[in-house]
């Protein structure tokens, strides 16, 4: 099963009431496990959990560190990238190099790497200074 198939299948799981925009993400790890992650909406809206997110808290609960590849899927005109916010945390656990994979449900695709998505990502490097000697 492909990355998008994984991604698709978890995106029936995902809890939409208040959007009904269901959205699905699938994580390869470096270690070759698969991870998966959906939405979950709160009805207080900031509350919720993107696709992203949930597959990348997955893939920590399951002792993985590093991404190798991500797949997210939704039921858009367009591939969908992820937020902003999920950009981040992408760019956390994998090298910009890193492909994500982004589909609808028709069957369109978009690949783009972690740096196509987020030029400039916030890292570690930016802590270290003479007061702070961040890992």
């Amino acid at each position: 099963m492909s990355l998008i198939e994984d991604a698709a299948g978890v995106r029936e799981n995902a809890h939409a009431p208040y959007s009904g925009f269901k959205v699905g993400a699938a994580i390869l790890s470096a270690e070759g496990r698969v991870h998966l992650g959906c939405n979950v909406e709160n009805v207080a809206y900031p509350e919720g959990t993107c696709a992203e997110a949930g597959a990348i808290a997955s893939m920590i609960a399951a002792g993985d560190r590093r991404i190798a590849e991500v797949a997210v899927i939704a039921d858009s005109p367009a591939p969908v990238p992820p937020c902003g916010g999920c950009r981040q945390k992408l760019a956390e656990f994998a090298a910009g190099e890193v492909v994500v994979t982004m589909a609808t449900t028709s069957g369109a695709t978009l690949a783009m790497t972690v740096a196509e998505l987020l030029p400039g990502a916030f890292n570690a490097g930016f802590m270290i200074n003479a007061e702070n000697s961040a890992p």
